[in-house]
């Protein structure tokens, strides 16, 4: 099954908290459900970041989040895909895959010159997600999706 993928609005906060609390856990942070919500709101009201949300079934399994970035050199804006998570329930079903290609296509429809994201030297999980789809590891930890074609 395809994942449904719908952009996120300030009205969507209550079904992406969980994810997000979820995935703050996974990084070893103590849950916080009211403070996950303040700040999604906050980055949304603001128009500080964007979010897609993923749908199977009609329930929400996973989120990207992409920040505005700009590189001064190319004298264009940039994303920094900042936070990527998928429910455990939904991992190895293309659901990280989905999105990935969701913020793909946004970054090219937002002229943006490339996506860029940060992971953990030693998470080759998604080290391996990230290269089959497409994206340049350029450090240890850095990788970069070019979208000029």
């Amino acid at each position: 099954m395809i994942p449904t993928i719908k952009k996120a609005s300030l009205a969507d906060v209550e079904i992406i908290t969980p994810l997000f609390d979820a995935y703050r856990v996974f990084y070893e942070q103590a849950t916080d459900i009211t403070a996950a919500a303040n700040f999604l709101s906050e980055r949304l009201s603001k128009n500080e970041s964007v979010i897609f949300i993923a749908f199977m079934n009609s329930e929400a399994v996973g989120f990207i989040q992409l920040y505005p970035i700009f590189s001064s050199v190319s004298l264009r804006a940039t994303w920094l895909l900042n936070d990527l998570y998928v429910a455990g329930n939904a991992r190895q079903q293309g659901v990280a895959a989905a999105l990935l290609n969701q913020a793909k296509l946004f970054g090219i429809q937002s002229n943006a010159k490339w996506l860029l994201l940060e992971t953990a030297a030693d998470n080759f999980t998604a080290q391996s997600v990230y290269e089959k789809n497409g994206w340049i590891k350029q450090t240890d930890f850095f990788y970069q999706l070019p979208l000029d074609t």
